[in-house]
């Protein structure tokens, strides 16, 4: 790489920036204070270096602000896994000796020798569906919290238990036929009755967030909710993690990615294959939700699904079968989209005025 690479260790408060040397060792390092001028000064320093291109660990994380707004200047960015710069680290026999430099030079390491770091764009819709998948998430999470400490105080209070598919009405109803004779089963029941006004306030955040979502996926266009089994919250979460479907060679690079691709588990004269427990675990999640969706449901999926059995092959099989098969479903559906929406915006750039 004829660029020079400035590698980042950025943290929430302070950022080390270093530069190498034809033997890799750190030959100029910048240590600055993460605040609202923090990219004018690292490009102050960086300037030294014209033609060059920062590593920055973790873009999508601790790095992502800083990562930000040197795209947003115009300067080409690199996402480095934590991994990589982990590996990188260890091979170099600085485990020992973990500091931010070294973290940086680990960074910039990978980043002069790994040709297919994830560039760094100008955040879009797809780092809009992961704020707004998180959001969700956390409040799924605290809700499901509520409900479990709920359950334990009505417990306490009455044999048995309430029946766990419980609604917020039914929740109340039960809570009314309570009936206390002692302060601290009385404590237990106005507890209780905390947790259900939280369950509800939980309740309303999470069908806004839901709303806000639907319409983030509304307004990105994606076909993905087209497929039988793939609702608006998976598509979303398809869209967050791909981004550009462009990215991966082939249907086998996207399965590869998912964990869909077969691994071969072959022996003597048997010959198969088993599920792959590797890959993206959350993309895996979604296609493997959507494929025990199509076996329950009379379709496409199903069909293929049960003719799997027919040829002799196990529940797990054929449902690896299906999931490969919706994998490359998924991936010709986001390439199709990114080719209509490129096609898109290519037809307003040409329709815009041209400057006088």
């Amino acid at each position: 790489m004829d660029a020079t690479v400035i590698g980042v260790d950025a943290h929430k408060r302070s950022h080390t920036a270093v530069v190498l040397d034809n033997d890799e060792q750190i030959s100029n390092q910048l240590r600055l204070v993460a605040d609202r001028r923090q990219t004018d000064r690292l490009l102050a320093w960086a300037a030294r270096w014209p033609d060059r291109i920062f590593a920055i660990e973790n873009a999508r994380g601790l790095g992502r602000l800083l990562a930000q707004q040197l795209v947003g200047r115009g300067e080409t960015v690199v996402d480095v896994p934590g991994r990589l710069t982990a590996r990188t680290r260890r091979l170099s026999g600085h485990s020992a000796r973990k500091s931010d430099e070294f973290d940086a030079r680990s960074v910039a390491i990978v980043g002069a020798n790994h040709t297919s770091l994830r560039r760094v764009e100008l955040d879009d819709t797809p780092a809009e569906l992961r704020v707004l998948l998180d959001r969700r998430w956390h409040l799924v999470s605290a809700r499901h919290r509520v409900i479990c400490r709920f359950h334990d105080r009505i417990t306490e209070l009455t044999a048995g238990g309430a029946n766990k598919a419980l609604s917020p009405t039914a929740a109340a109803k039960a809570l009314r036929s309570i009936r206390t004779d002692n302060p601290a089963d009385a404590a237990r029941r106005q507890a209780a009755k905390d947790l259900l006004a939280e369950w509800r306030w939980l309740t309303r955040r999470i069908n806004d967030a839901q709303r806000r979502l639907d319409q983030a996926v509304a307004m990105h266009g994606t076909t993905l909710t087209d497929i039988d089994g793939i609702g608006t919250t998976s598509a979303a979460a398809i869209v967050a993690i791909v981004e550009d479907p462009t990215r991966f060679l082939t249907r086998g690079h996207f399965a590869s990615y998912n964990g869909t691709a077969p691994v071969d588990a072959s022996s003597g004269d048997h010959d198969r294959h088993r599920l792959n427990r590797r890959g993206n675990r959350q993309l895996n999640k979604v296609i493997h939700t959507a494929a025990i969706t199509q076996i329950r449901r009379d379709g496409p999926g199903r069909d293929y699904y049960e003719r799997k059995l027919a040829e002799g092959k196990k529940h797990l099989e054929a449902l690896r079968c299906l999931k490969r098969q919706l994998s490359d479903v998924i991936y010709r559906r986001m390439l199709a989209d990114h080719r209509h929406m490129q096609t898109v915006r290519d037809g307003q750039m040409g329709t815009r005025p041209k400057a006088a």
